[in-house]
Parts: structure tokens; sequence; C-alpha cells
């Protein structure tokens, strides 16, 4: 390989890791215990369309947001410390 194509390669590596990692940054997490929440709350012995069956979707899907904004608090919270914090690496 030339070394005149060395860059161009580190370049191309850098920016496929780039976009990876945000593709996989907005995926919805998983609640509780990597279930499809149907298949849970129907093996909980709830009928599809009851009260409790959408109180479970529901409960469920609480849980999935509270832990996205738990998520994003976080990363939030890590970006301010280390811009306060530039001496800390």
């Amino acid at each position: 390989m030339p070394l005149a194509a060395a860059p161009r390669l580190l370049a191309a590596v850098l920016l496929a890791t780039a976009v990876s990692a945000c593709s996989a940054r907005y995926q919805n997490t998983v609640a509780v215990g990597g279930d499809d929440d149907d298949a849970v709350c129907q093996g909980r012995g709830y009928a599809q369309g009851s009260p409790e069956y959408v109180a479970c979707r529901k409960d469920r899907d609480v849980q999935r947001n509270a832990a996205t904004a738990r998520a994003d608090r976080r990363q939030r919270d890590l970006g301010e410390y280390m811009l306060n914090h530039p001496e800390r690496p």
C-alpha cells in the first residue's frame, strides 16, 4: 500500500466507526428482562385487550422511557463534567 493512501484509509475507518456508533445510539432499550412486551404481558396471564394487559403494556413503556431518560441524563452529565474539568482526561 502506498503511503499516500494510508491517510485516506484511516479517514475512511474513522468515519465508518463514527457512523456506526451514531446508528446504535437511538435504538430502543429493553425494559425488563429483554423480552417482547406482548410476550411478557401474555405470559403473565393477561388476555390481549383486557385492562390488565393494557396496564402491563403501559408499565413496560413507562419503564423503557425512564431508562432512556436516565441514559440521556447520564450522557449529558458526563459531557458537562468533561467540559467543566478539562484537566482530567
